[in-house]
Order: C-alpha cells, then sequence, then structure tokens
C-alpha cells in the first residue's frame, strides 16, 4: 500500500521580525515561484521566472493552519505573506487575506517585490492587507535588470506607475524594503534616484536592509553598518536601518523542535541562534536536534561572513 503524502505545512512560525515583531508566516506557493531571480535571494538562484497568476494550492486548507495557529495561543503582532517567492502570484491571495481577517484582528501583512502592481487584480488583491511591504532595490532599468534579474515581460517602469497606482488607492501602511547589495546599487548617484523615487511613491517608512544570509550569487555582499548609516542618513526622514533579528524570544515550539526547524529553514536559511530565539529552545537542544537532521540529510550547512546557516 502507498504511503500517504504528508499535509503541506503552509504555516511557520511566529518568528521574531525587527520589523513585524513575532510574525507567523503564511507561504503560499510552491518553492522559489517568483517573478524575479534577484542576486541575493536567500533561497537560491533559479533558471525561470514567471508572471502568470495561479490558485496553487487550497484555500480552505490554508486558512485551517492559520485558525489553528491562532487558537494556539501563542502571541502573533501580524501575520504575514512570505515564504518561498512572489505572494501575488497566488490568485487567492485577496481571498486568503479577507478570510483572515474575519478570524482575527491580528494585523495581516504581505511581503512582495511590487512587480505586479501594474496589474488591477493584485492591487486589488492587496487592499484588504493593512501592511504591505513593498521591496525596491533598484531605480535604473539597468540595475534592476543586474540586481533583480525579471522575467522578460517586466519594466522597472511599469513597477513604478503601479506603485504609485496603488499608494493612491490604498488605505494601509507602505513600508518599502531597499535592499543594498555591496558594489551594485549603493552607489551616492543611485541613492539620489532612490531617493527620488521613494518622493513619487510615498511610503510610511524606509527601511533599509542588506545581505545577510547566503545569497544566490557568491559575489552579492553585504554593506557594513557605517555604510548603511550613511545611505539612510542620505535618505533622510521616515528612513532606518532594519538588519538584525531581536535577540529576546518569548515564544516556543508547539510540535517536536526537529519539526519546528525544518518548518523554519524550508523557508530561509537560518542559523542555530536564529532558531533557539524563534523557537524559545536552549542553544544545545537546538544544536542536538541540528545534527541528527544534518546526518539524515534532511537539512544542510552552509557558511557566510562567519556565520554557519541551515537550510533544507
Amino acid at each position: 500500500m502507498a504511503r500517504k503524502a504528508p499535509k503541506r505545512t503552509y504555516v511557520y512560525g511566529p518568528v521574531p521580525s525587527r520589523r513585524l515583531g513575532l510574525s507567523l508566516g503564511v507561504d503560499i506557493l510552491p518553492f522559489k515561484t517568483c517573478t524575479l531571480d534577484c542576486v541575493y535571494c536567500q533561497l537560491g538562484s533559479s533558471s525561470r521566472t514567471t508572471v502568470r497568476r495561479k490558485a496553487f494550492f487550497d484555500p480552505q486548507d490554508v486558512l485551517g493552519q492559520v485558525r489553528k495557529a491562532i487558537n494556539s495561543g501563542a502571541r502573533i503582532d501580524h501575520i504575514t505573506f512570505s515564504g518561498s517567492g512572489e505572494p501575488t502570484l497566488n490568485r487567492s491571495l485577496g481571498g486568503l487575506i479577507r478570510g483572515i481577517k474575519k478570524m482575527t484582528d491580528i494585523p495581516v501583512a504581505v511581503l512582495t517585490n511590487a512587480t505586479l502592481l501594474s496589474r488591477t487584480d493584485v492591487r486589488e488583491a492587496l487592499r484588504a492587507a493593512d501592511v504591505v511591504v513593498p521591496s525596491f532595490d533598484a531605480a535604473t532599468p539597468g540595475l534592476f535588470r543586474r540586481v533583480n534579474r525579471p522575467h522578460r515581460s517586466l519594466s522597472l517602469n511599469r513597477t513604478l506607475k503601479g506603485l504609485g497606482e496603488f499608494r493612491r488607492r490604498y488605505k494601509g501602511e507602505i513600508w518599502l524594503e531597499i535592499m543594498l547589495v555591496k558594489g551594485m546599487n549603493d552607489s551616492p548617484a543611485h541613492v539620489r534616484k532612490l531617493k527620488e523615487a521613494i518622493a513619487a511613491i510615498r511610503p510610511d517608512r524606509v527601511q533599509l536592509n542588506t545581505v545577510v544570509r547566503p545569497p544566490a550569487v557568491k559575489s552579492a555582499g553585504p554593506l557594513n553598518a557605517a555604510e548603511m548609516e550613511k545611505i539612510r542618513e542620505a535618505i533622510g526622514v521616515g528612513c532606518e536601518v532594519t538588519v538584525d533579528f531581536p535577540k529576546t524570544a518569548q515564544i516556543s515550539s508547539r510540535g517536536g523542535l526537529e519539526a519546528a526547524i525544518l518548518a523554519m529553514v524550508r523557508r530561509r536559511p537560518v542559523t542555530a541562534e536564529d532558531i533557539a530565539a524563534s523557537l524559545g529552545r536552549d542553544r544545545a537542544s537546538v544544536r542536538k536536534a541540528l545534527e541528527s537532521l544534518e546526518s539524515t540529510k534532511k537539512i544542510r550547512r552552509a557558511s557566510f561572513k562567519g556565520k554557519t546557516f541551515f537550510s533544507k
């Protein structure tokens, strides 16, 4: 008799986020399903990008897992659509956001690369969210192609127009994220262009990030703290640096430790310290679980900038 395939897990965390507090992640895409193939992507590189929206999974299965997480009693500051790719590629996104809003007052956030905001249906889907966090790393077409490596049908101009149209009608908060890559999009000339684009987009916040996990392209390196602060000052009011996770934890794993670790590393590379903080476990037990998972080849490790990361 054939063994029944394990049920897919759509929900992970809550995990500590400097921006969103304790964030319950909702992942509604097959692995690495995205409109972009960014050089800094922590999920690795992909030879395929897509702009085709699909209903990848049963929305009721997703909502059921979100409801279970909410009812667990764990502290959740935001319910966040993120994970394995670009959430707006799932055409069930709007219905999922509205479904969650019916079951809880916890704010819903969506992390998006903004490339599909030129589409009316995508803008409409996102209007139900409390917070939208679009990424915007390049203010020139050349850098857009170099840093973000978009699907051939996408253009920076349409992305900017989509962001502007969304800002005009959206009543929630827009927190614009800029991922800075050393030697690529961090020049003073490009920072000035970013500042001009930010003025046109009119986000509620601007959040600067840099490469802190193993990237898709090895040459995609991080800026240091002083360089990040200099760019923050150049952009000005409303801009903040959001790089590190908070060091405290206020939650515990709801299942077996190894299962909880697998749920985390499936979405992004993490350190043993990240895992201990996220799951409220001591480092010794986390390291023991990591050794067990490595020995059975369920996870692998990689070094980046002096840190050891674990991934699926």
